[in-house]
C-alpha cells in the first residue's frame, strides 16, 4: 500500500508503513552499529528516510543522543547559519463551521466572543503590525463558507499588500486556511501569497476522524491530500505541522516525514517549513484532556531529529512556547519565530476585554517584538525581516536548489542585515538598537565576498537616509 509517488493518502501515509517503521525503531533503538550508519549518512547533510529518522529518535544512547543534537545544530548552521527569520499571525475571522475538539472555535462553542475583520479593521490591524516592524504575516481563518470564503480570504490579502504606513510594509503574506480546492489554490497563487500553511494535526486516520467529528473538516483524505491541490495549483512553497499532544509523538514524527518525502517524490520540492507546535490550553479547551503530551526533552528531540532529516527546511516555533523552550530549539533546528503575537481577532489594533476572549489558545511567550529581537542578538542571532527570495522568484523547485547546495547565505545573510538595519531604524528601542549596530557591525565585517560586502555597506548608508527595500 505505501507509495510516496501516489496522490492517495492512504498510500503516501500508509498506516501499516508507519506502524511498520516504528516497530523497526523500537527494536533497533539500542543497536549502536545501525544508529552510528545513520549518523554517518545524517553527516553528508542530504536528509534521511523516515525509518531511519525514528530510529535516531528512538535512540537510547545518551552519547548518540549528544551526537544527534550536536549535528542538528551543525546542520541549522551550514544551511540557515545565525538567521532567525521573524513573523507574526493575523487572525481575520473565528467563524468555524468545524468541531474540531482541540479548538475553541468548533462550532458548538457558544460562548467564544464570534469575529470577522472588516477591511477597514484588517487596515488598521496592518498598521499596527508595520509599527511594530513586521514585514512578514501568516493570515489564519476558521472554515466557514458564509462568513469566510474564497473571496473575503483574497480581498484580504489584497489589503493587506495595499496598506503603506510611514516606512511600514507588508511583504510576504503566508496564509494558514483550510484545505481547499485546486482552482481555489490558483487564485491563491494568483493573488501573490507567499508559502501556504496547512496543519494536518494528526495523520493517525482513526484519531484524525474521531478529533474532526462533524464539518468538512472530518474528511481526512481530502484534508490530507491538500498540499497536492495546493501544488497543482501552482503554489509550490508549502508549510507541514502537526499538533503535537494529539496522538503518539513517535507516529506524528513518521508520518510528517512520510509527507515530507511525498511531495519530493511527486513534485521534486519538500515542504518549505515544517511547524512544531504543542497543545496549549484555551477557551474551553484543556490540554491534561489529552494524554499523548509531550515534555520540553522529547520535544527538544524531535526537533534536531527534523533538522537532521529534512535539512532544507525552515523550522517554524510559535509563541505557544516559552521564552525558554524556544531558546533550546533555536540551537537544534528552528529558523523562524512569531514575535509579538496575538491570536486573537483584532488583538493588535484593539484587543478584546479577556471576558470577550477570541483567541484560539494562550500564549506563552507574550513578549513585545523589540524585546524578542534584543533577546535573539545577545544570544548571538541575526534576526531577519527578509523577504527577498519571495520578491524575486525565488520559490519551490529554485529556492530548494540553492538551499541544498548550502548557498542561500549567498542572498539571505546580506538580506536580513539590512532588514534588520531597516528594523533599527524605524521601530527599534533605543536599547535594542544599540545591540543591533553592534551586532550589524560584526556581521558585515565578517561578510567574505568583498563585492557582497561594499554593496552591503553602500545599501546601509542609503538605508540610514531614509531609502528602504534592498535585496540581493
Amino acid at each position: 500500500m505505501y507509495n510516496p509517488k501516489s496522490h492517495d493518502a492512504d498510500e503516501f501515509i500508509s498506516n501499516e508503513e508507519v506502524l511498520a517503521s516504528l516497530a523497526y525503531a523500537e527494536d533497533n533503538k539500542n543497536n549502536i552499529e545501525l544508529i552510528e550508519k545513520i549518523l554517518e549518512k545524517a553527516r553528508l547533510k542530504k536528509g534521511l528516510s523516515h525509518r531511519e529518522a525514528i530510529v535516531l529518535l528512538n535512540c537510547e544512547n545518551q552519547e548518540k543522543n549528544e551526537e544527534i543534537f550536536k549535528l542538528a545544530n551543525e546542520i541549522k548552521q551550514d544551511f540557515y547559519g545565525n538567521r532567525i527569520v521573524l513573523f507574526a499571525p493575523l487572525y481575520l475571522s473565528n467563524y468555524c463551521v468545524n468541531g474540531c475538539v482541540y479548538c475553541p472555535y468548533h462550532a458548538k462553542n457558544k460562548h467564544i466572543a464570534r469575529k470577522k475583520l472588516t477591511q477597514e479593521e484588517i487596515k488598521r490591524e496592518v498598521i499596527a503590525l508595520q509599527d511594530m516592524g513586521h514585514k512578514r504575516l501568516a493570515i489564519e481563518s476558521g472554515e466557514d463558507p458564509i462568513n469566510n470564503p474564497i473571496e473575503y480570504i483574497l480581498e484580504s490579502i489584497k489589503t493587506i499588500y495595499s496598506v503603506k504606513h510611514k516606512n511600514g510594509a507588508i511583504r510576504r503574506v503566508n496564509v494558514n486556511i483550510a484545505a481547499t480546492t485546486v482552482e481555489n489554490y490558483r487564485k491563491l497563487h494568483e493573488a501573490g501569497i507567499g508559502t501556504y500553511i496547512l496543519f494536518q494535526e494528526t495523520y493517525n486516520k482513526k484519531s484524525y476522524e474521531e478529533l474532526h467529528p462533524t464539518g468538512p473538516k472530518h474528511n481526512y483524505k481530502y484534508h490530507t491530500e491538500a498540499m497536492d491541490r495546493a501544488m497543482q495549483g501552482g503554489i509550490d512553497d508549502v508549510g507541514l505541522g502537526v499538533l503535537f499532544g494529539l496522538e503518539s509523538y513517535k507516529y506524528e514524527f513518521t508520518a510528517l516525514l512520510m509527507h515530507a518525502e511525498h511531495l519530493e517524490a511527486a513534485f521534486g520540492v519538500g515542504p518549505h517549513t515544517i511547524s512544531v507546535p504543542r497543545i496549549r490550553k484555551a477557551d474551553d479547551i484543556d490540554p491534561e484532556a489529552f494524554d499523548n503530551g509531550i515534555d520540553d526533552d522529547i520535544f527538544a528531540k524531535i526537533v534536531a531529529c527534523i533538522r537532521i532529516a529534512v535539512p532544507y527546511t525552515g523550522m517554524i516555533v510559535s509563541t505557544r512556547e516559552s521564552e525558554k523552550c524556544r531558546e533550546r530549539l533555536l540551537h537544534l533546528g528552528v529558523s523562524q519565530v512569531s514575535g509579538g503575537s496575538k491570536t486573537s481577532v483584532g488583538g493588535y489594533f484593539n484587543p478584546m476585554p479577556e471576558n470577550e476572549n477570541s483567541a484560539q489558545f494562550d500564549v506563552e511567550d507574550r513578549r513585545p517584538l523589540d524585546e524578542v529581537i534584543r533577546w535573539l542578538m545577545k544570544l548571538g542571532y541575526l534576526p531577519s525581516f527578509c523577504t527577498a527570495c519571495y520578491g524575486s522568484g525565488r520559490t519551490g523547485e529554485r529556492f530548494m536548489e540553492i538551499c541544498k547546495g548550502q548557498q542561500i547565505h549567498n542572498f539571505c545573510h546580506p538580506n536580513a542585515i539590512m532588514t534588520l538595519d531597516e528594523y533599527l531604524q524605524d521601530y527599534a528601542s533605543d536599547e535594542t538598537k544599540k545591540v543591533g549596530e553592534n551586532l550589524i557591525s560584526k556581521e558585515v565585517e565578517a561578510l567574505e565576498n568583498p563585492e557582497i560586502k561594499a554593496v552591503v555597506k553602500k545599501n546601509l548608508d542609503k538605508i540610514s537616509k531614509g531609502e528602504r527595500n534592498f535585496k540581493f
